[in-house]
């Protein structure tokens, strides 16, 4: 699942979708990420500019969930990536967001690979520092769900929670920087 609703308060009110990254929109580098990576099927969580992020971007073999709650915070994107995953019969949701162009589908792929039940929690570490992507496997989701709040979106489930989550090592195959600021933009390509 990927979580794309911020309307980029700190970049002026630019989408973060839609930022470019190597001539496309960050939304579409993201969903690569994650299909390369061995999820699927992917879904998107989409809010600021949600119809121009549909119009400009190539979304095709997703799930797209419009978060009218977006101003809220990425807890209200967890919510309701969360229940649109809901009855599918998935067996976990690797979350990863929007606005972290420096992780790929090789940390993708180690934290899906720490899946072993529905009960499951991994996380990515950079150097020992939880990070994205996270899994959660879905007999988790309700209280997940019941604990994303505001901009905090799982943290406080993950703290709460920290005894099981398995950290799977990323920093040799990844940067976990954030697309925040102007400053950030140095980032992308």
């Amino acid at each position: 699942m990927l979580l794309a609703a911020g309307g980029g308060r700190r970049l002026g009110g630019r989408p973060k979708a839609l930022l470019e990254h190597r001539g496309r929109p960050l939304v579409e580098h993201a969903l690569r990420a994650l299909r390369n990576g061995g999820c699927g099927p992917v879904h998107v969580v989409l809010g600021a500019a949600a119809e121009r992020v549909k119009a400009q971007a190539d979304l095709s073999g997703c799930m797209v969930t419009v978060n009218p709650q977006w101003p809220d915070g990425m807890g209200s994107s967890l919510r309701a990536g969360l229940g649109a995953l809901a009855g599918t019969g998935a067996d976990a949701a690797l979350v990863l967001l929007v606005d972290q162009p420096g992780i790929g589908a090789q940390a993708v792929a180690r934290v899906r690979s720490a899946y072993r039940s529905r009960l499951s929690l991994a996380a990515a570490s950079y150097d020992g520092e939880r990070g994205h992507p996270v899994l959660f496997g879905a007999d988790r989701w309700a209280d997940v769900a019941a604990d994303a709040v505001g901009d905090q979106g799982a943290r406080t489930y993950l703290r709460t929670h920290r005894d099981a989550i398995t950290l799977v090592e990323c920093s040799d195959v990844a940067e976990a920087y954030d697309i925040d600021t102007a400053e950030d933009l140095t980032h992308l390509e």
